[in-house]
């Protein structure tokens, strides 16, 4: 038997006109260096037509790739809905990833068209020599006559982007499209060879996003002003554009201005009700409310953070000193990205619930998962077998574009490279990736944990834990620690504390004081340049 139910795609189009018109008093905020700039979503969803018009006059009438090289602001989330809607494909390029990997990306994807914010159309121009497949150039905003004339060198079209729309027409039809043709796509960070291409349909967006409305989600509703810190080119920006959309969450963009005081200042002065970012961004901010408890943070609930382990005293001190929740969540670029969030069970308080909230969290509804050992057998659910995390779902990526890599599929599960444990309840607890869990005497010590416990420390602002060689138990952990300013830490404080919190033997024998430890394009510790300093002698490493 067939049901009787009507076949309706699920498309970003209709994302777009259900936010645009149901919600149309909600806004877009984009901050500037003057304050706030505002934007209706009944006013943008006018602007999405007109750019779709204007993009249709540049030659893009199928499934072209149109490219943004921005920050968050209105005009990249206009970018976010109206190039999927109109049967293209929207390709947010990673701002921070080395030239040479954006060069590869653009190449790959083959580009036609880009979106360039003004604030950063010199360094983009100097990509553009090497783009192969590039013909037009819009900037958002204004540009020196010396940066317009190198944009368009080489016969490539420059535009400016407000002008484009105000010269089209604000009528558009949204074509009918396969809900499982491409709607964008993002590239991973690329931290062994180069990035690899992950095409999200209109079907995974749309479920996705549903699944951020949801309370077991990010529980999005409409009258959250949500502080949008995760960038639009990071893992498909966690999802937040569709979600807010589709529940009348007001979004606030702060563009550039990303370090902590802006950050305050957008909170109260714009009552935001709750944020999402990763650990990084958390802690600056974190540190500049208690420096200034002067500043409103009254309206602000929650926030989501990812993109990697959260210390869990950073959760604690958000919400014993400001009364502020932090729900960790896990996902990945090849997973749209949500995968978990730690959300605990219903019921529980005090440290019961923190048992949860410290984990990873509980599994997406439509997110499969299961554990496999080293030698290929399937870990049971029991809250203690250990074993590399593999998934699959409709958010969940089956391969990547134009690039075999059959180590990252196991027969239709996406291998994670994440080692760890599963509830019977479903929540997911991560010990380490599988490339960083340091084999010590034939057993594994979590660099996460001993990050986590470090990072406890009143003194310590950073610290990342890698494994290196050692003559009698194969790998031993190094600690690169980061000082807090003002302060001063020796070996064997750290040493001390540090017992208090993990097994004796798992304490570090090598240490290193750092200024700053290194990140990758997301904001992830990047472990490998510790190693590789390591290796040649650049860091100063004490023994302890």
């Amino acid at each position: 038997m067939q049901s009787s139910m009507q076949d309706v795609p699920l498309l970003i189009s209709q994302i777009l006109e259900y936010g645009t018109t149901v919600h149309a008093a909600s806004e877009v905020v984009t901050w500037t260096a003057d304050g706030p700039r505002r934007s209706t979503y009944g006013e943008m969803g006018r602007d999405c037509k007109r750019l779709a018009n204007a993009l249709r006059s540049l030659g893009v009438d199928g499934d072209q790739r149109v490219a943004t090289f921005m920050w968050n602001n209105e005009e990249h989330l206009e970018l976010y809905l109206t190039v999927p809607a109109m049967g293209a494909v929207l390709h947010a390029l990673n701002i921070r990833l080395f030239p040479e990997q954006l060069i590869y990306v653009a190449n790959h994807a083959q580009d036609e068209v880009v979106v360039v914010d003004s604030s950063l159309a010199a360094p983009f121009a100097k990509l553009l020599p090497h783009l192969t497949s590039v013909r037009h150039v819009v900037v958002n905003g204004a540009v020196p006559d010396d940066v317009r004339a190198a944009l368009a060198a080489d016969g490539r079209e420059v535009h400016d982007y407000r002008e484009l729309l105000d010269a089209q027409s604000e009528e558009f039809t949204w074509p009918q499209l396969d809900e499982t043709t491409a709607s964008s796509m993002c590239y991973t960070s690329g931290t062994t060879g180069n990035p690899k291409g992950v095409v999200y349909s209109h079907r995974s967006n749309y479920l996705h996003a549903m699944q951020l409305c949801m309370p077991s989600g990010l529980g999005v509703r409409q009258g959250d002003r949500l502080l949008a810190v995760v960038p639009m080119f990071h893992a498909n920006a966690w999802g937040m554009p569709y979600g807010s959309l589709l529940a009348g969450a007001t979004l606030v963009m702060p563009d550039r201005f990303l370090q902590a005081e802006p950050l305050a200042t957008m909170i109260a002065a714009e009552h935001c009700t709750g944020g999402a970012a990763v650990p990084t961004i958390w802690t600056d901010l974190l540190r500049h409310l208690d420096e200034h408890p002067e500043v409103d943070t009254t309206s602000m609930r929650e926030v989501i953070v990812g993109g990697s382990a959260c210390p869990p005293s950073l959760m604690r001190a958000f919400e014993e000193r400001h009364d502020i929740r932090v729900l960790h969540a896990w996902g990945m670029t090849e997973m749209s990205p949500l995968g978990t969030i730690a959300v605990p069970p219903a019921g529980l308080a005090g440290e019961q619930a923190w048992s949860y909230r410290e984990t990873q969290g509980r599994l997406s509804a439509l997110v499969q998962a299961r554990l496999v050992g080293p030698d290929g057998s399937v870990m049971a659910w029991d809250g203690e077998a250990v074993g590399e995390l593999e998934v699959k779902g409709p958010w969940i990526t089956g391969s990547y574009y134009l690039d075999d890599d059959p180590e990252k599929f196991d027969s239709g599960w996406l291998r994670t490279g994440d080692v760890g444990t599963l509830t019977p309840d479903g929540f997911l607890r991560l010990t380490d990736r599988a490339k960083d869990v340091i084999k010590s005497g034939g057993e594994w010590i979590s660099s996460v944990d001993l990050e986590n416990a470090l990072m406890g420390h009143p003194k310590v602002k950073e610290a990342s834990v890698v494994g290196v060689p050692d003559d009698r138990w194969g790998e031993r952990p190094l600690a690169a620690i980061v000082v807090l300013e003002g302060q001063e830490l020796t070996v064997e404080e750290l040493r001390t504390y540090l017992a208090d919190h993990v097994a004796k033997w798992q304490v570090p024998e090598r240490w290193a004081f750092v200024d700053e430890v290194p990140k990758t394009s997301v904001g992830k510790f990047d472990k490998k340049v510790i190693r590789r300093s390591y290796a040649e002698g650049k860091l100063e490493v004490t023994a302890g």
